[in-house]
């Protein structure tokens, strides 16, 4: 059955994926003689840039998270509906969720990324991810669940994998993660436990590339290297895991095999465009990437397509620079406003020429005043760092009272170094992985 939209209504547009890119795009639809629907599986708007600080307890769930109904309320012209596309029929121009069918005129796919395990999918039962809420819930639950865990533990070795954290991957998220957790481990909880010192703790962060943060200039990336460090993260650059079994982390770096006992590994190593890559490329045949993400026009359309848009971290668009824009919310945000542009221009016999992306810069916070900036012809590190990145993630997050709230909770943790949403939740506080064994039996193994 077809869904309220009524076929004598002005243009359809249906919005797939509530991420910066569809929201945007809606936003900018907003005062158009459209009708929007904005379709999502899940009914709130989702700031994945702050996940890392739920997973390590310094924000909650509904600090980095706004309800989609509430952005759009005064929105007129759009419809939110809650639901999972399962299909797209490009000739009919519709989409199905299920039994039913919404018609559209223009079609925008925002869907976004999953994790990429390089074809070791089964690692994400032991390492898993930060994309979603539930992911970072998880990883929250791991982290806290192995300090508990090590408490009770009265085996030296047993306790030292407890103490033991692995981060895969030395991109943003990679760091990011690292740094949360030796902030939590040698300040934060240092006082909290009796049978433990959390000072022993010892956080491995593996990038397989020569260095981290990799998309900055050489410089950021050495200074956010030894801020890490300073911190007491463990660097291994050059760096390639080739199994996780139980909890044994095996890595190859300058062709020696380590081995790492750790209860808990995180996955922040790559990312895959979404299925509706691959739905689209059945329908459509459009082309992808290796990595899954939908190869765009100059215009964000596919090809043959020109009422279907690409956005976000599903799109490959590489017509400026020769290489992919890359998967952050300031590209999802420019690609959103300029579809939804285009269209208001196309509705009045106009156009618009091709998309072009505004490097605003890139950024990565360390921990508590220490952060790297990169914006071209400005490079900052250290305090100031740490301040700009602060104001920026405040200005991308949607709704008023959020900025209120996680500026609060920052305040708060600031003067007293504590986090209040250090929950353990869902499953019992710690819960052994799953035995996953995908290695080749390799000579000379250090164990760590």
């Amino acid at each position: 059955m077809a869904v309220g939209i009524n076929k004598n209504a002005p243009h359809q547009v249906v919005i797939v994926g509530g991420g910066f890119g569809g929201l945007y795009a809606a936003k900018g639809l907003n005062a158009a003689n459209v009708n929007v629907t904005l379709i999502d599986k899940r009914n709130f708007h989702l700031f994945q840039p702050l996940l890392y600080q739920v997973a390590t307890g310094t924000l909650s769930p509904s600090d980095i998270s706004a309800p989609l109904r509430s952005v759009f309320s005064k929105s007129k012209n759009t419809k939110v509906l809650l639901g999972e596309v399962s299909e797209i029929d490009p000739k009919a121009q519709q989409v199905i969720l299920g039994d039913e069918v919404v018609p559209y005129d223009t079609l925008i796919v925002a869907t976004g990324a999953n994790h990429s395990y390089f074809g070791k999918d089964h690692w994400e039962e032991v390492a898993p991810g930060l994309k979603t809420v539930e992911d970072a819930i998880e990883m929250r639950r791991r982290i806290f669940g192995a300090f508990e865990a090590a408490e009770k533990e009265t085996d030296p070795e047993k306790r030292r994998a407890f103490l033991n954290f692995v981060i895969v991957g030395g991109g943003p998220t990679g760091v990011e993660l690292a740094g949360a957790i030796a902030e939590l481990a040698y300040k934060t909880l240092k006082e909290d436990f009796r049978s433990i010192d959390t000072s022993e703790t010892k956080i491995f962060l593996l990038q397989g590339g020569p260095r981290i943060l990799p998309h900055m200039v050489p410089e950021l990336s050495a200074s956010a290297a030894v801020s890490l460090q300073t911190l007491g993260v463990e660097l291994h650059t050059h760096t390639r895991v080739t199994n996780i079994e139980g909890d044994i982390v095996t890595f190859k770096q300058d062709n020696q095999f380590t081995e790492i006992a750790s209860k808990t590994i995180l996955w922040a190593a790559g990312v895959q465009g979404s299925p509706m890559g691959k739905v689209l490329a059945e329908t459509t045949g459009v082309e992808r990437d290796f990595s899954g993400r939908v190869i765009v026009e100059p215009d964000l359309s596919i090809e043959g397509y020109d009422n279907i848009f690409v956005i976000g971290d599903l799109a490959n668009f590489s017509h400026q620079d020769a290489k992919p824009l890359p998967g952050v919310a300031p590209v999802a945000k420019q690609q959103g406003e300029y579809v939804g542009k285009l269209i208001r221009r196309r509705l009045q016999g106009k156009t618009l020429p091709q998309f072009h992306y505004n490097d605003v810069g890139s950024l990565a916070m360390i921990g508590q005043n220490l952060a790297v900036v990169d914006l071209s012809l400005i490079k900052l590190t250290g305090f100031i760092a740490w301040a700009f990145w602060l104001l920026v993630h405040i200005y991308f997050l949607i709704e008023f009272d959020t900025k209120l709230l996680v500026v609060f909770q920052w305040a708060w943790n600031y003067i007293t170094r504590n986090r209040r949403s250090r929950l353990i939740t869902g499953r019992e506080a710690f819960v052994e992985p799953k035995t996953v064994n995908d290695s080749v039996q390799e000579p000379s193994v250090t164990p760590l």
